[in-house]
């Protein structure tokens, strides 16, 4: 098999099998992929300032949920989600906001999340901004957030209401899944 190099994610250029979950059990430890219609990609570590984000971000919704007695969990990477119930999709999302507690199982997530954030590295890019987008959105999630650090915007995607919508860091974005809630990146 052939693989590009790009940033954080080494790209399949050619794979003449389908990948299940199977596979990215059996993958040696410390290495992380994730399952997009039977392709594996591959991930490296993510930089620090990614990390500040998720931690930061991940700090915030989960203060907010439970300061106001919220149903749902928040979870950061790594966190398997498996978007389908056939075993080629399996993703593990910077951020996932689940508000049905019987799609949580000791494994990860069974089905969509209600919300899920990205932070865009710079070998992510197209996987955040095509693949992921294409597949968040038919798997069911509500929202979906492309939070970009080199651009210093967020996309906003409300599937529920059709809506697209970009914001810069240093304004407040109101989180759909939450009355009243907002977030500022900066």
């Amino acid at each position: 098999m052939l693989f590009k190099k790009a940033g954080d994610f080494m790209e399949a250029l050619k794979q003449d099998e389908m990948y299940t979950i199977n596979d990215i059990y059996a993958l040696p430890d410390g290495e992380r992929a994730e399952l997009i219609d039977g392709k594996i990609y591959y991930m490296s570590p993510p930089s620090t300032k990614h990390q500040i984000l998720v931690s930061e971000l991940h700090y915030q919704i989960k203060d907010y949920i439970k300061h106001n007695q919220g149903e749902c969990s928040v979870f950061p990477a790594p966190f398997a989600v498996f978007l389908n119930e056939n075993n080629e999709n399996y993703v593990e999302p910077d951020i996932s906001v689940i508000c049905d507690k019987n799609k949580i199982t000791e494994k990860g997530c069974n089905g969509a999340p209600d919300w899920v954030i990205e932070i865009v590295s710079p070998g992510s890019r197209s996987m955040d901004y095509f693949t992921k987008l294409f597949k968040y959105r038919t798997a069911g999630v509500r929202e979906y957030w492309i939070v970009d650090p080199v651009k210093g915007l967020v996309m906003v995607y409300r599937f529920e209401k059709e809506m697209m919508e970009q914001y810069s860091f240093d304004e407040e974005i109101a989180v759909g899944i939450y009355e009243g809630f907002t977030i500022k990146i900066e």
